[in-house]
């Protein structure tokens, strides 16, 4: 230990100070790359917003989205074991006439897909602390998918909330093969509004 101490006490410090920023650019580097790589290589699905009450306004610049994917039948997971809120969670989804994707159901680990099926994943808000000991997944879940906010140029929100609270706002999502999911899109009556830039 004290070599690794007098081996550091060598070294100028304009040296560690440039390793240390140097780290800090890789690795705001590697969250804008693994971004730009879900954008890039996952496939698009189409998603339905829901109104969401009408209290939760604007925070700051971006807007609460609520989905149709986001209350899911149980299924098959209905009285297995869970982890309780924030159990990860897969859930299927198919395309469906007019191009919009609805779930169709959930699962535990990564399952197969048919033609024209996504696979997205999610974590458990409500729905998983059902049974005698409270470890059960009930028969629906309440399941968020990392999409829930979408930031909007400043004093640009609250017209996408009125949208929104009317049915007419819409995202088309890249989600990955291993389920990950990104906005790219947000559309207000299907008429593309923003674009997310890969950068």
């Amino acid at each position: 230990m004290n070599l690794l101490v007098t081996l550091a006490g060598r070294i100028p410090r304009v040296l560690l100070y440039a390793l240390a920023g140097a780290i800090q650019v890789v690795l705001i580097a590697a969250m804008v790359y693994d971004r730009v790589r879900v954008l890039r290589e996952g496939s698009e699905v189409a998603l339905l917003t829901r109104p969401v009450d009408p209290r939760d306004f604007l925070r700051g610049d971006y807007v609460v989205l609520n989905y149709e994917i986001g209350d899911v039948p149980a299924g098959a997971l209905k009285d297995t074991p869970s982890r309780g809120r924030g159990t990860p969670v897969f859930v299927k989804l198919v395309r469906k006439d007019g191009g919009v994707y609805a779930a169709v159901s959930a699962h535990g680990e990564p399952v197969p897909l048919g033609d024209g099926e996504v696979l997205i994943r999610g974590r458990t808000e409500s729905g998983a602390t059902c049974g005698s000991n409270r470890r059960a997944f009930c028969d629906r879940l309440r399941v968020t998918y990392g999409i829930e906010r979408y930031f909007v140029p400043q004093d640009e929100g609250k017209e996408i909330e009125r949208s929104r609270n009317q049915g007419k706002v819409s995202i088309v999502a890249a989600v990955t093969p291993a389920g990950r999911a990104a906005i790219k899109r947000l559309l207000i009556d299907g008429k593309p509004v923003y674009d997310e830039p890969m950068f």
